[in-house]
């Protein structure tokens, strides 16, 4: 491994990334694929082999995830040439990356967006972690996914790609006081009112009109392949949710939803962005699995102006009601350590770039 450090702190751009896989920071089992590094994060493959489990788990310091493995195993699944996930089922993947991170350089992974808008629910898991997603700097070893289909039963094969790692040095979260500094000169959140900043940004919901507000998931459907794009017919998947100038929505426990923000979201060149997936004081549910926005999301420099930031929304335990403007989740914005090389947006072949309510880019709309 090449000895090197960063200048300054925040999250590593897509040239860093790129030093860091030069130096075997960031190892591979099989040759990288030519587009696996975005403008933040690098993509993660899954491996050739899955293990149902059955439940999940974390290693604890003392014990690695193989040795865990060994114990709660229930059998082992071939991936090569693709293989069905069944909903309700944990399995735990060796991913194709592993990590030799530099001293003062840490990860963390999240889902990536067509993966939280098909309901799979995915955490990384490293050696002697106690937290999912989570990587401390210095880590050297393996990386697994966790991958439990919530509605959908899916097809993967050895190289998908469910996840993603962003990597940071130093300290990159902004305060409350630079949130709000960022939002009045690059207007963060573009809506009527002012916004609420409490260790974020806050987001609200839209609900309003006549049309289509939002989609709820079928269940029982058909196998979704995730490497296929546009090759379902959405109707077979999901239930469209008509408004009816109600401007509120009951969520039934335990189902899935796809809605969208009412405010327009914007992610400077300088900056990214997570959303805070679950947050008990707005309610019983949870929001957005796949919580990464890169640098240029909603900017007009990288054809995004007036994007949206979809929302991933399961209720839990009891049925809740949503209303227009409701408040549903947060934005974290954190420094990039330089701006990146390539933005987020149509230059990359991004899929999400000024969205409005859109579902993943397995489906053919309407």
């Amino acid at each position: 491994m090449t000895d090197f450090s960063f200048a300054g702190s925040g999250i590593l751009n897509d040239a860093d990334i790129a030093q860091l896989v030069e130096g075997e920071g960031v190892r591979f089992a099989c040759p990288p694929d030519a587009d696996q590094i975005q403008p933040a994060s690098l993509d993660l493959r899954l491996g050739a082999t899955a293990y149902r489990v059955r439940a999940s788990f974390l290693p604890g310091p003392n014990e690695t995830v193989e040795e865990k493995l060994r114990r709660l195993q229930l059998h082992q699944i071939d991936l090569a040439e693709g293989a069905v996930l069944e909903t309700g089922c944990v399995y735990i993947v060796p991913l194709m990356e592993s990590l030799a991170l530099p001293e003062g350089i840490e990860a963390v992974a999240n889902p990536k967006s067509s993966t939280g808008r098909l309901d799979i629910f995915t955490r990384v898991i490293a050696d002697r972690s106690r937290q999912f997603d989570t990587i401390p700097a210095g880590y050297r070893g393996q990386l697994f996914l966790e991958v439990s289909p919530r509605t959908f039963p899916i097809v993967v094969r050895a190289g998908s790609r469910l996840t993603q790692i962003r990597f940071r040095q130093g300290r990159s979260r902004l305060s409350d006081t630079e949130h709000l500094a960022l939002h009045n000169s690059e207007s963060l959140v573009i809506a009527s009112d002012d916004p609420f900043i409490d260790n974020g940004i806050a987001v609200s919901i839209d609900l309003e009109g006549e049309g289509i507000i939002g989609y709820r998931a079928k269940r029982h459907s058909a196998v979704i392949d995730v490497d296929k794009r546009d090759a379902l017919d959405m109707l077979d998947f999901w239930e469209p949710i008509a408004g009816r100038g109600k401007n509120a929505l009951i969520l039934d426990p335990d189902q899935f939803y796809i809605l969208v923000s009412r405010e327009a979201v914007h992610v400077p060149p300088g900056y990214a962005a997570e959303m805070v997936p679950f947050d008990p004081l707005m309610g019983e549910f949870r929001v957005h699995y796949a919580g990464f926005f890169d640098p240029g999301f909603g900017a007009s420099e990288a054809g995004g102006k007036g994007s949206r930031a979809v929302l991933e929304v399961r209720s839990h335990e009891v049925p809740f009601i949503v209303e227009h403007g409701q408040l549903i989740g947060r934005l974290a914005y954190e420094r990039m350590r330089e701006r990146p090389t390539r933005l987020y947006g149509t230059g990359i072949g991004s899929n999400y770039q000024a969205q409005g309510l859109k579902l993943s880019k397995h489906f053919r709309m309407a």
